[in-house]
């Protein structure tokens, strides 16, 4: 992603069912998925819903829109709550990770190909989040160290061409710093990607990389009908 990538924010959600969605008849949950489908295309420029492979929750949206404004954050949370507040007795949000997308200080313009583009209309297989932090002592650590542990990182990274990632920023503004996001259609290939990693030297510099959030993607109105 290079300096000319727009700024985009992105919004990972966790939503689950409650009794009273599950208390409707087939009828009336279709015209529930009908008008949150339609609100949902009038908040974001991009958006896609999964199906969560967790126990705590049906779904896992992904909502990006453009964030050159100042104003495009707020404006995107107040129109989440105007969609989301009416059917608040049939979802319930669980959790809410965001950030922004800018281009990394470690990487190289080569690995373009690897990373996500949250605009895109075409999406892997599985979807992997979590958010991230590191310790204290990694930024205490030499530019020119860090760079180097960097590097070692984004060369094993390389060697998974076929899996793409996104990080978005977050500091400050969250408990995290960062949210992973990774695209793949092979899960076990990213369990070994993951494994990998683990033996890099920066891997004893991270603080945090949970939860973990796994979903499976389908067409929007396809994955909602999975619950009707």
């Amino acid at each position: 992603m290079d300096e000319q990538t727009p700024r985009t924010l992105n919004h990972f959600a966790l939503l689950s069912f409650t009794d009273t969605y599950w208390s409707m008849n087939e009828h009336a949950k279709a015209g529930f998925h009908e008008h949150w489908l339609a609100g949902l295309s009038a908040l974001a420029t991009n958006f896609d819903i999964y199906q969560n492979t967790g126990g705590n929750a049906e779904l896992l949206t992904w909502c990006a829109v453009n964030a050159d404004e100042e104003c495009a954050t707020s404006d995107y949370f107040e129109k989440w709550a105007t969609i989301t507040t009416p059917y608040r007795h049939l979802m319930r949000p669980l959790d809410s990770l965001w950030g922004y997308t800018r281009p990394s200080q470690y990487s190289e313009a080569g690995l373009s190909a690897q990373v996500i583009d949250p605009l895109a209309t075409t999406r892997a297989n599985y979807l992997v989040i979590h958010p991230f932090a590191r310790t204290n002592e990694w930024y205490a650590l030499s530019q020119d160290d860090r760079q180097a542990m960097m590097e070692e990182h984004m060369r094993v990274g390389e060697k998974y061409a076929e899996i793409k990632k996104l990080v978005l920023y977050s500091t400050g503004i969250q408990d995290h710093e960062f949210v992973v996001v990774c695209e793949t259609d092979d899960l076990p290939r990213f369990s070994e990607l993951v494994m990998e990693l683990r033996g890099t030297r920066a891997r004893k510099y991270t603080l945090k990389e949970a939860p973990v959030y796994t979903a499976v993607y389908h067409p929007a109105a396809q994955t909602l009908a999975l619950w009707k």
